[in-house]
């Protein structure tokens, strides 16, 4: 679009931004197609960083709600940890063995646990024979049927416990599932919890998720994707090259891809997340625009689509920002007190991102 000019740019910006990231207010469910719809026609490369500058200026201004403040204040650092231990005792969790089979059923048990009675597995196969994919869906109060995805990977490698890769990103996808799953919470849009299988040998569960479902969306059976947050490897900024403790400088990254159909949506919904963790979390959260190496790649060229991780994955994971990656080293004692502490700062982020994006809320007491 040669004819928008970076000044409009930035004022569009700001004007659909202030919706939905004022106060407890949120983009009224009808204009959430329209909203990233607009976003959807910004091509040029300059406008998407006046965009997303804008976004980031105007975002930083908008305090947290009371009420969200209150949800977020439900989760629990050891309950984190807890979800990181209990995934860690099925060891590595590889596609196609009983510790990957007995890990779904823990991870079905658990969203049933929460409250939820929605509990789904989805099939398909693979390389390593039949997996399953395994997910549960807090269901909206006003538009159930558009909902934001947010996922992480149940698979591990390396012969250890898969605690960092993935344990800890679907810790964080667990304990957003149980407070969001509280009788008392609502949430105008649907959210659904997923647990992708198989990301380490060919991503082909989001990838058959998202190729199968795609088509269904706006049915009984699949809500209007209006965006997904990815999580994997949350727990290990140690520095580069790594030291054996956690790097003064430790900031949670927020990926997504320049070269994707859907940049500069993906690119509003990094920004989202970064003004929810201005708001709720102890740990800064940086953008980069890079997103590889995970399930959300699935999806960049279909809607909004972000990972949220300990380092960058190009400039950070590939070259050894961890060296327990996907080594046997990677189990739950090779972790200490502050990286537990790091990761439960994601989620703190994703929860305070949810409630301006799905329209979190608390339910009024009844009168006596």
């Amino acid at each position: 679009m040669t004819s928008f000019k970076r000044r409009g740019a930035a004022a569009l910006a700001v004007v659909l931004l202030a919706a939905p990231l004022t106060g407890a207010q949120t983009v009224p469910a009808r204009d959430t197609p329209r909203f990233f719809g607009t976003w959807r026609l910004v091509s040029d490369a300059t406008t998407r960083r006046a965009i997303l500058a804008a976004s980031l200026s105007a975002q930083t201004t908008n305090a947290a709600s009371d009420q969200m403040r209150t949800v977020v204040a439900r989760l629990e650092l050891e309950r984190f940890k807890a979800h990181v231990k209990g995934l860690t005792q099925f060891g590595d969790r590889m596609a196609g063995t009983q510790r990957n089979r007995d890990a779904i059923d823990w991870l079905d048990r658990q969203l049933r646990s929460f409250g939820y009675s929605n509990v789904e597995r989805h099939r398909f196969m693979s390389a390593s024979g039949p997996l399953e994919n395994v997910y549960a869906t807090k269901v909206g109060t006003v538009t159930r049927g558009e909902m934001y995805i947010v996922s992480a990977h149940m698979d591990g490698r390396g012969g250890g416990e898969a605690a960092d890769d993935d344990a800890s990103g679907c810790a964080v996808v667990l304990e957003l599932a149980r407070v969001l799953g509280m009788p008392d919470v609502r949430t105008n849009r649907s959210v659904r919890f997923i647990f992708w299988n198989n990301e380490e040998f060919g991503m082909d569960g989001s990838g058959t998720y998202a190729l199968e479902r795609s088509r269904l969306q706006g049915t009984a059976v699949e809500p209007t994707w209006l965006g997904i947050i990815q999580h994997d490897m949350m727990m290990f900024d140690h520095g580069m090259p790594p030291g054996p403790r956690q790097s003064p400088n430790a900031d949670i990254n927020i990926e997504y891809q320049e070269s994707s159909s859907m940049a500069a949506g993906s690119a509003i919904l990094a920004a989202a997340l970064q003004a929810a963790n201005r708001s709720h979390a102890d740990y800064p959260a940086t953008i980069g625009s890079n997103m590889a190496g995970t399930d959300s790649i699935q999806f960049q060229d279909l809607i909004p689509s972000v990972s949220v991780r300990e380092n960058e994955r190009i400039t950070g994971i590939i070259r050894g920002s961890n060296p327990n990656h996907h080594e046997a080293t990677d189990a739950y004692n090779s972790y200490g007190e502050e990286d537990f502490r790091f990761g439960f700062s994601a989620v703190r982020t994703t929860l305070g991102a949810l409630g301006q994006l799905a329209g979190v809320s608390l339910a009024m007491p009844r009168s006596p």
